[in-house]
């Protein structure tokens, strides 16, 4: 199959930003050129609430809706300008949008994403496949997680026994042992907890450099607590997201009765989010031999630390611990390049999910296409 262009666009669990990739997809992929488009501060807050709300009316889902999918536009529109790329080199634009719930355990399950692709599509003028999702759901699937499949195409060894971790606001793995079928899910949290934190005592987005958390000790009560959810006792597949751990979760789970230092609860949520990823690779992996991380918590060195550290004394053999950038990948936009390569697959008739990652009946083409018209 001919090589050819694509954007990947993908907004986090977090809302922090978007962030684009420029890929060119086929019998190699590679990222061009990549870049992360921050949300304006007062559409990110209503994004935020709107993931924690119980009910979200009618008027303002179509409002962030619109906005989400101009947003993303502009930020495809952004990637091409600083690249020096016209828009009619670029295939299609594989948009992920933005995650407002995730709910695969109710009957029916659902998965709801913002971002208006026909909007996408008529500001860029660029053909935009999305809504990757809900095929899957619909044929009995997780829906999540997705990034397997490229996981295994560009980073698997038939030599080594691999997992790749996703470090973002939830945390995902992907097992790569040779001669058997690729499996993935969602271990928990990553930086969703940590991020809120770290917002709510220090008024900034996330805990820069993991200083917070190491300047606090682990409290094991509380980290008991913590592990103790039913979701980690779920065998795979499955898959999770605020709608689970959020800070209403954490608060029902905080001591009224010995109240801890804000540090301290940064540090056990740190240790909650590492442990929580080795009991699932010891579980569900254990003669791993190489862990490739990528993610926003890749350039979180405390959390890296004792990711390490954890390993060393949780895994029964020797696991190294690495970034996706010594495979060639950008760590920060390997979900971006994902949806790019998504996009690829829709456009070339091939399924885009994994049965035994997502449960589905069956590999599904995902996403729709919506045409683009330059002006």
């Amino acid at each position: 199959m001919a090589d050819d262009l694509y954007i990947g666009l993908i907004s986090g669990t977090s809302a922090d930003g978007i962030d684009a990739a420029l890929v060119r997809c086929g019998d190699r992929l590679k990222v061009l050129h990549a870049r992360t488009l921050p949300y304006p501060p007062e559409l990110r807050c209503r994004l935020l609430a709107a993931a924690h709300a119980e009910t979200l009316a009618v008027d303002e889902f179509g409002l962030l809706d619109a906005a989400v999918g101009e947003a993303f536009a502009e930020a495809a529109r952004s990637l091409l300008c600083e690249a020096g790329v016209e828009a009619g080199s670029v295939r299609a634009i594989g948009s992920h949008g933005q995650t407002i719930r995730h709910r695969p355990w109710l009957d029916p399950p659902f998965t709801l994403q913002l971002g208006d692709p026909s909007r996408i599509a008529e500001i860029s003028g660029i053909t935009t496949i999305a809504d990757f999702r809900r095929a899957d759901v619909a044929a009995g699937g997780q829906g999540a997680p997705l990034a397997p499949g490229l996981h295994a195409d560009v980073l698997a060894d038939a030599s080594e026994a691999r997992a790749v971790l996703n470090l973002g606001g939830i945390a995902n793995l992907t097992l790569l042992v040779p001669g058997e079928p690729v499996r993935g899910f969602d271990t928990g949290p990553a930086n969703c907890l940590l991020d809120g934190w770290a917002e709510r005592h220090l008024g900034t987005a996330c805990d820069e450099g993991g200083c917070f958390a190491a300047s606090g000790l682990v409290d094991a009560e509380l980290l008991a607590r913590l592990l103790a959810d039913d979701y980690f006792l779920r065998p795979p597949p499955k898959s999770t997201g605020r709608e689970h751990f959020n800070s209403e979760w954490l608060a029902e789970r905080l001591d009224p009765t010995g109240p801890l230092s804000a540090a301290d609860v940064q540090s056990t949520l740190l240790e909650f989010s590492v442990r929580s990823i080795v009991d699932a690779l010891r579980i569900q992996a254990p003669a791993t031999q190489r862990l490739i991380a990528c993610g926003g918590g890749v350039h979180n060195p405390e959390l890296m630390r004792r990711l390490a550290r954890t390993l060393e004394v949780a895994m029964p053999a020797a696991c190294v611990l690495e970034s996706s950038a010594a495979h060639g990948l950008d760590p920060d936009f390997v979900e971006a390049a994902l949806f790019a390569w998504l996009a690829w697959r829709h456009e070339t008739g091939l399924p885009g999910n994994l049965v035994e990652v997502t449960g589905a009946r069956g590999p599904r083409v995902l996403g729709a296409r919506y045409p683009g018209h330059m002006r």
